[in-house]
């Protein structure tokens, strides 16, 4: 039987680690500062939007917020991006996705400046990933890599298999295993025989968008297994893994709800102290 991976206690840690950070940035007058834009109707969107406040006051740096109604245009927002980026006071930028229909959204991420964009989604960050050079990581892949570091797994020559290739997960999540010397196949829809390459996995990390849509016959026995999916089915969060499943042939999983979706909001915060360190 496994274990599902006690992502709370992980993230306790983490925020204990970034409570000591803040205080010495404190300590040298600068305050971490994140600004979140909101240009969506999008429900899910606001909830994470309070998430991410509650965990700035919670650790005792600054956030300010812009809601915008549907009215805003891509130069009002290209505009107030410009604007923060040359508020010395700002340490990240973070736009909230998805935006609204009639907006361009690569444009608009691409006007923040690549050192303040705190969501790593930057062509320039992406780029410096990809070389290897030390840059702004996304929050979800970067959130996977805080678990897998807990269970003080060496990744070096392990099978890792990434299903999904966006650029918010997947492609982000393969170069930072790659950065660790892991073996890395990345599997997407177009992918044939699937389950050939999820069988073979030490590591798996899953985000493809399906509910439960990997069940036992898929992992291979003593796998660690990272679920990034989130579904609403039936008004209940379900993962790409049907965990109950899976859990007894592999050793690791992580759940959802509960899972890596703790993570990605601390991550942010992580970015967010790494910046402003570099003011110092």
């Amino acid at each position: 039987m496994g274990t599902i991976i006690d992502v709370k206690e992980i993230v306790k840690n983490k925020k204990e680690e970034l409570k000591v950070r803040i205080e010495k940035l404190r300590q040298n007058q600068v305050i971490p500062k994140l600004a979140v834009i909101l240009a969506s109707n999008d429900s899910a969107s606001r909830v994470y939007v309070g998430n991410k406040r509650k965990l700035c006051q919670e650790l005792n740096v600054l956030e300010e917020e812009y809601i915008l109604d549907e009215n805003v245009t891509n130069e009002d927002l290209i505009s107030l991006i410009s604007r923060l980026n040359e508020d010395k006071s700002v340490d990240g930028i973070l736009v909230q996705l998805p935006l609204y229909p009639h907006l361009d959204e690569s444009r608009i991420l691409n006007t923040i400046i690549p050192s303040k964009d705190v969501d790593g989604f930057h062509p320039y960050n992406l780029g410096k990933l990809v070389i290897g050079e030390d840059t702004i990581v996304s929050c979800t892949p970067k959130g996977v890599m805080t678990i897998l570091d807990s269970l003080g797994m060496d990744l070096a020559g392990k099978n890792a298999v990434v299903i999904g290739r966006s650029r918010i997960v997947g492609k982000p999540m393969a170069q930072l295993l790659l950065a660790r010397n892991a073996t890395v196949t990345v599997c997407h829809s177009k992918t044939k025989n699937l389950e050939e390459y999820t069988k073979k996995a030490d590591i798996l990390v899953v985000a493809i968008g399906k509910p439960h849509f990997i069940h036992q016959a898929m992992v291979k026995e003593g796998a660690c297994v990272i679920d990034v999916g989130i579904n609403r089915v039936d008004g209940k969060l379900k993962g790409d893994v049907d965990t109950q499943d899976v859990l007894e042939k592999v050793k690791y999983i992580t759940s959802v709800p509960g899972g890596v979706g703790l993570t990605t909001v601390v991550s942010l915060i992580e970015n967010l102290v790494e910046i402003a360190e570099k003011r110092i």
